[in-house]
């Protein structure tokens, strides 16, 4: 089960709608979709949606950093994953998101090698209900109330709320949603790293009893050492997102109690060997985690699903 050849195909999909986050507008996916061979013939798919803003890779790095990684493991055992992360970290330092695509590929031909689906080969079970919240993009309250309306007439459970902007109108955002849709559907809201601390303490508060199950990244992933701050004082959980990409981050926070949560993508933590990881050290600690992604394809996404 030699790997002996791998292939970089580049993937352009337009959104029906922009996607906007205090980060940027997007309008187009650009993913990176990886096919892996071996000499027994198996054949291993993985994909990934490099994100500018949050990992720091675009389309045209990960098919240039990515021949580079294939060079370095050809020849290797597909089964030996953590092998495979030890010669693309020795390699090449971060570009996480193009290192999970080949993560991705190396899973598959492993559990079909093991004959067993992804789930089972990495010690699940299939007696899990998996629900998925949708969600609305920054934009004014109005616009965003509209869209919230949208998702609870198509049946989503959860609705996933963008914010990160000037705090009174993030506050307005959330209270127009409200007025449009009920209390009942409970709301996640996302800042991405958009507040000050002293701002996000200021709108979690406001937003206390607005049935909000918990902020994601409320204010810049540098100042990690505020989160600590902001969610003693906060009624509303944090989720750290992009202040934790991979398992060293994840130690970090555990040990600065900086949140109560993380989300994980395959995309930051390099795959799903050290998605794991995280996940074993959230376990450890007592944390919730939510398995979550970028913009990629239903291919990358069944990998997500399937650690999920």
């Amino acid at each position: 089960m030699r790997i002996t050849r791998f292939e970089l195909f580049p993937l352009g999909i337009p959104l029906k709608a922009p996607f906007v986050t205090s980060l940027g507008t997007l309008s187009e996916v650009q993913s990176v979709v990886l096919r892996a061979t071996c000499d027994d013939g198996l054949v291993g798919w993985g994909e990934c949606n490099p994100f500018w803003s949050i990992n720091g890779e675009t389309q045209e790095t990960c098919l240039a950093v990515g021949k580079h990684l294939a060079k370095t493991l050809i020849g290797l055992d597909a089964a030996d994953i953590e092998g495979a992360h030890a010669r693309m970290d020795r390699l090449i330092f971060g570009n996480s998101s193009i290192k999970s695509a080949f993560d991705i590929a190396l899973h598959d031909i492993a559990a079909q090698a093991a004959g067993l689906p992804l789930f089972r080969f990495l010690g699940g079970t299939d007696n899990r209900q998996l629900t998925t919240d949708y969600t609305v993009s920054l934009g004014s309250p109005e616009k965003m109330a509209a869209d919230a309306q949208n998702i609870v007439r198509n049946g989503f459970p959860v609705i996933k709320v963008k914010l990160g902007g000037t705090g009174d109108l993030d506050i307005r955002r959330i209270q127009a949603i409200r007025e449009r849709i009920g209390s009942i559907t409970p709301l996640r809201i996302d800042a991405n790293q958009g507040w000050d601390p002293d701002t996000a303490i200021r709108v979690l508060n406001a937003l206390a009893d607005r049935n909000i199950q918990h902020c994601e990244e409320p204010i810049p992933r540098w100042q990690f050492m505020e989160m600590r701050r902001v969610k003693e004082a906060s009624p509303i959980p944090i989720m750290a997102d992009e202040s934790c990409c991979d398992h060293h981050d994840a130690e970090r926070l555990i040990a600065l109690g900086a949140c109560q949560r993380f989300n994980i993508k395959l995309g930051k933590s390099g795959g799903l060997f050290k998605a794991r990881t995280i996940i074993a050290l959230a376990e450890q600690a007592g944390m919730e985690v939510q398995i979550g992604g970028f913009l990629e394809s239903r291919l990358a996404w069944t990998a997500a699903a399937h650690l999920a």
